[in-house]
């Protein structure tokens, strides 16, 4: 008989219950949450496990690869289409959590989420550490506008570097404030130069990369773009159709049809938002700054006449995660000019 097993996972301990082909429990039990302890107590079970699935969070990617590597049939499970499958009980607990995941593996109710490789993992690993300390930067920076704001002292538009003497240009007229603003501005130029190491590593990680020396051809596509998209899919081949990279980033728009109410919304946003921020910038960037020419920007500079600039940023950047897949599977650079149109 066949069996399946719902993995709940919690940071020290998981919550096991495998339930056979007809959905009766079969097994329970409370395992810590280590590859090693979920292996050795489901392979010890002795019974034909035909999936094992947990539910993606911030330790799946770890338990997976352990599960995996010791021959289990292991599943990462869509985490809304898990939370739409327990919200039907009534009582929530851990123990219920993982019975509920067993069913839903039983019944094959469920998306298995790509697993990222360990390369891929790494390289996020250097990309949300990257992008922590630009927002810091930005909670700093707007810390100090505030607190001199409100003494009249008004910073103003100045650039990165011009900033720190701007704002001590304004503390003359209020020497009082100097020990306040001082030591964010130190903590300032501390985040500037741990952000450049970072640049500098994001940079060296990516141009060796043959996928991103592809990538970085297309208009408005730089070094850091190029390395959270090829990071973010990791496997182009996962996509049967390039058309579908935009909808899995959420870049499509939401669509609620229910008899005679069809109503389309705003873009899902469902994804990594990581892949889909950096792909939004770099149709600001062809949209507003001075690119090579190209049929993309012709197109979306059309759309924009006619819908607007917001929204011709999003629809360049559904239409650049089409084009940036497409260029990665077939291996050839971005064309500026449309073959069938004469240069």
């Amino acid at each position: 008989m066949k069996h399946y097993a719902g993995i709940d996972v919690s940071l020290e301990v998981s919550h096991v219950c495998v339930v056979d082909e007809t959905g009766a429990i079969a097994r329970e039990a409370v395992v810590a949450s280590e590859p090693e302890a979920l292996s050795a107590f489901l392979q010890g079970l002795g019974l034909a496990l035909e999936r094992v699935g947990l539910e993606a969070g911030p330790l799946s990617q770890w338990l997976y690869a352990g599960l995996q590597a010791a021959g289990l049939p292991v599943v990462c499970l869509e985490t809304r289409q898990v939370k739409a499958a327990l919200s039907a009980m009534t009582v929530k607990t851990d123990r219920k959590d993982a019975r509920g995941i067993a069913q839903v593996v039983r019944t094959g109710w469920y998306t298995a989420v790509h697993v990222k490789s360990q390369a891929s993992q790494e390289t996020r690993a250097l990309l949300q550490a990257r992008q922590l300390l630009i927002e810091q930067i930005g909670a700093v920076n707007s810390s100090i506008r505030g607190l001199l704001r409100n003494f009249g002292l008004k910073v103003g538009r100045v650039g990165r570097s011009g900033f720190p003497g701007r704002v001590r240009e304004l503390l003359e007229s209020r020497p009082s404030l100097a020990p306040v603003i001082e030591p964010l501005l130190t903590a300032r130029a501390t985040l500037l130069r741990q952000c450049a190491q970072l640049d500098r590593r994001a940079i060296e990680t990516a141009r060796p990369d043959p996928v991103c020396r592809l990538l970085t051809t297309a208009t408005g596509v730089g070094t850091v773009v190029a390395l959270i998209y090829r990071s973010g899919v990791d496997d182009p081949h996962r996509f049967a159709k390039s058309s579908a990279v935009g909808a899995h980033y959420g870049i499509t728009p939401k669509r609620y049809q229910s008899g005679e109410s069809d109503r389309i919304g705003h873009i899902s946003k469902v994804g990594d938002e990581m892949v889909r921020r950096a792909l939004y910038q770099a149709a600001h960037t062809i949209l507003t700054r001075p690119v090579k020419p190209s049929a993309l920007k012709a197109w979306a500079l059309r759309v924009a006449k006619r819908r607007g600039m917001q929204r011709a940023k999003v629809a360049l950047a559904r239409k650049l995660a089409v084009i940036l897949h497409r260029m990665w599977v077939d291996g050839t650079e971005f064309r500026y000019v449309r073959q069938d149109v004469p240069a």
